[in-house]
């Protein structure tokens, strides 16, 4: 049984604690046994389960508000049970989050009910080849033409490539240079030029593709906030869901930890558990603390969102970069104590260690957090040399 006495911190309010319970019974039974052998169609039915049971309406909203503890909740609890569900609902989330905070009443209302109902799945189209961290190295364009934008080129690594039936994709609109000549539009599936250019395959299935964009005409009303402003909005999606990165790794980390107490204290050599030997009980403390960090950095940067904090670009870099991390060490540990077996296809602890190792590259690699760190470290120190 998983530690739940981090729910008692001040960081929650009692709406989060019933969340977190009502969704844990639901997990318990609903994700025991998920049928990965279609990664398509299990994505496409979780994303329906989410949606009838209602988890999917925390991941959009009407009033552009999110609840970043909600969000952080979710994806902990979801990813402890099983990574494909916490995928599915996450993807749910940043698909439709720059609609959320940008969208008009008409691109709300056209999207955000589907979404949260699991009836449509949504994707986040930012990455290109030559562009993965460098968002501002963009080189999609769109080309105004009348009352439409002509898109054309590629975005790829994008989740939920394939089978999305929304996306919100970024490209150059060239109203200055770099990221300033960036902007964002709400775009479906099936429009003529739009294509499927390739399914990636990685050592943890999802679906991800490569998108390629042809002369694809859209109407000027796909805009989401003002020509020129794409830079910010996927910078102000991206500072509310790269918390939640962070308590994804968090879940897989804490089963981690559950699997490895399990088969320490039922293990036995020379007659007595695993658990008793001093060295195995270095690595246990050493993941409890790792657990334990990471969750206070994690709903620290949630808690600050809720709060009001107009920014938290340091808080959510520091959660994402010690999560990611920390949990590939745990998992690494969780492994190591399994013995042979943690090697086995198929065991839970072998399914974590593929699942971890993503989540240190997407929406922002490791080193890239290291680098946004230190700026604003230096930002802040700079500033107070100022007043």
């Amino acid at each position: 049984m998983p530690d739940r006495s981090f729910l008692r911190w001040p960081f929650f309010e009692d709406r989060h604690r019933a969340f977190a319970a009502e969704l844990e019974r639901w997990a318990g039974d609903a994700l025991a046994h998920v049928d990965h052998a279609d990664t398509d169609a299990a994505c496409r039915a979780l994303v329906r389960d989410l949606g009838d049971a209602g988890f999917l309406q925390y991941t959009a909203s009407g009033s552009g508000a999110l609840d970043v503890r909600t969000l952080c909740l979710a994806r902990e609890t979801l990813a402890r049970h099983d990574g494909l569900a916490d995928f599915a609902f996450a993807m749910q989330g940043l698909g439709t989050g720059a609609i959320t905070l940008f969208g008009t009443d008409a691109q709300k209302a056209e999207w955000l009910p589907r979404t949260r109902a699991g009836e449509s799945i949504a994707a986040f189209a930012l990455t290109e080849p030559r562009s993965g961290s460098d968002v501002a190295n963009s080189t999609m364009t769109a080309t105004r033409d009348g009352d439409d934008y002509i898109l054309n080129g590629e975005k790829t690594w994008i989740s939920n490539g394939g089978i999305a039936d929304v996306h919100t994709l970024f490209a150059r609109t060239g109203e200055a240079p770099g990221a300033r000549g960036l902007s964002a539009f709400v775009v479906p599936a099936g429009l003529p030029g739009f294509e499927v250019a390739e399914r990636l395959e990685t050592i943890a299935p999802h679906p991800l593709a490569t998108l390629r964009f042809g002369n694809c005409r859209v109407p000027a009303s796909a805009l989401l906030g003002r020509p020129g402003e794409g830079f910010k909005v996927a910078m102000a999606v991206l500072d509310v869901f790269r918390s939640t990165v962070a308590a994804a790794a968090l879940g897989f980390a804490r089963r981690a930890l559950d699997e490895a107490l399990s088969r320490t204290t039922t293990r036995e050599v020379q007659g007595q558990p695993l658990s008793e030997l001093q060295m195995v009980q270095g690595h246990l403390a050493d993941m409890a603390l790792d657990v334990d960090a990471a969750a206070l950095l994690v709903y620290r940067a949630a808690w600050a969102k809720d709060a009001g904090a107009p920014r938290i670009t340091r808080e959510a870099a520091m959660a994402k970069l010690f999560s990611t991390e920390a949990a590939q060490t745990v998992i690494d540990r969780a492994v190591q104590l399994h013995g042979g077996d943690g090697v086995r296809a198929g065991e839970t602890v072998e399914r974590l260690y593929r699942e971890i190792r993503a989540l240190r590259i997407y929406e922002g690699a490791s080193d890239v957090q290291r680098v946004v760190i230190a700026r604003q470290t230096l930002a802040a120190h700079a500033a107070e040399g100022r007043a």
